[in-house]
């Protein structure tokens, strides 16, 4: 059995960065995955983590592809796609404790539905995080920018909390986490489909007209089915919003983007997927979320169905 104060479920981009800080900060971390290459470098290497001047540092690591490995694990974090998260709560249903809380901070809806259905409500809890990070290959990231990690209320969470402050991440807890998951919904459905198509950065979007246009009518559609069901956005402007975040992060290639062109599954269905399925609940029309949804689920033949 792996002896860690954390587990990361996932080996992606995210997951190596968490690891990474964390391990920097005196905490012992798991990391559960299924990507070989990556669990080799993880054990060989630990994980890589590349400065904005092309320095790297290593961070120890305890990778291994086998949840038995993790047994009576207490704090997980869950930062794999969206599309292997049922995979995941099975994984976890087999190795955390019965006290234990599983936080989830990925893109998407439905996350936490799935690791309910595994877990029950009482070990799962829901965040949203505007960290970014960049995967460069096996068990190598770079940052992508600082950002917050916003939490809905939990009794379990206290521990992994003050774990996560003493890695440095900024935490805010907020009793209306349903307002800045549709945020972000927004936010990744207005940049990350487009990007991925056209095969440029966040910032070029704003530089080609019918792009910022497609943008602005993405961000609607998402604002308006938010609306039907009664969430209140955690901004007023909805398009201004999404061109900030563009504009903010204008060199980053998104998370999306990053996956087509490694041949990889999307996050699509939980993106704009979702929001074409909540527009058909809400009698919503969704044209533009749905062209994006079916484009990109196009790029990646069938393996994101």
């Amino acid at each position: 059995m792996i002896d860690s104060n954390v587990l990361i479920v996932g080996t992606g981009a995210l997951a190596n960065l968490f690891g990474a800080r964390l391990s920097a900060s005196g905490i012992s971390v798991a990391m559960l995955g299924t990507w070989a290459e990556g669990l080799a470098a993880l054990q060989r290497d630990g994980v890589q983590l590349e400065d904005a001047g092309g320095a790297l540092s290593s961070y120890p690591v305890k990778a291994t592809d086998d949840p038995r490995d993790c047994t009576g694990a207490s704090l997980a974090l869950v930062l794999v796609k969206a599309w292997q998260t049922e995979r995941a709560a099975g994984q976890l249903a087999e190795c955390l404790s019965p006290e234990s809380i599983a936080l989830s901070l990925q893109n998407g809806l439905g996350n936490r539905e799935i690791l309910a259905k595994y877990l029950g409500d009482q070990r799962v809890g829901l965040g949203v995080t505007t960290t970014g990070a960049t995967l460069l290959g096996p068990g190598r990231v770079r940052p992508g920018g600082e950002g917050i990690i916003s939490l809905g209320s939990h009794p379990r969470l206290g521990p992994l909390v003050g774990i996560l402050e003493q890695a440095g991440f900024k935490i805010e807890i907020t009793s209306d986490l349903d307002a800045l998951i549709w945020g972000k919904l927004l936010i990744n459905a207005a940049i990350n489909p487009l990007t991925a198509l056209l095969r440029v950065p966040n910032g070029e979007l704003l530089a080609r007209p019918s792009a910022r246009a497609l943008m602005s009518k993405t961000a609607c559609e998402v604002s308006d089915v938010a609306s039907a069901q009664g969430v209140r956005l955690p901004f007023d402007a909805p398009v201004s919003a999404a061109e900030n975040v563009a504009r903010r992060t204008a060199g980053n290639r998104s998370s999306m983007l990053q996956d087509v062109s490694r041949g990889a599954p999307t996050e699509i269905d939980a993106i704009c997927g979702a929001v074409v399925k909540s527009g058909r609940k809400y009698n919503v029309d969704t044209p533009v979320n749905r062209s994006l949804w079916l484009l990109v689920k196009s790029m990646t033949t069938g393996r994101d169905q």
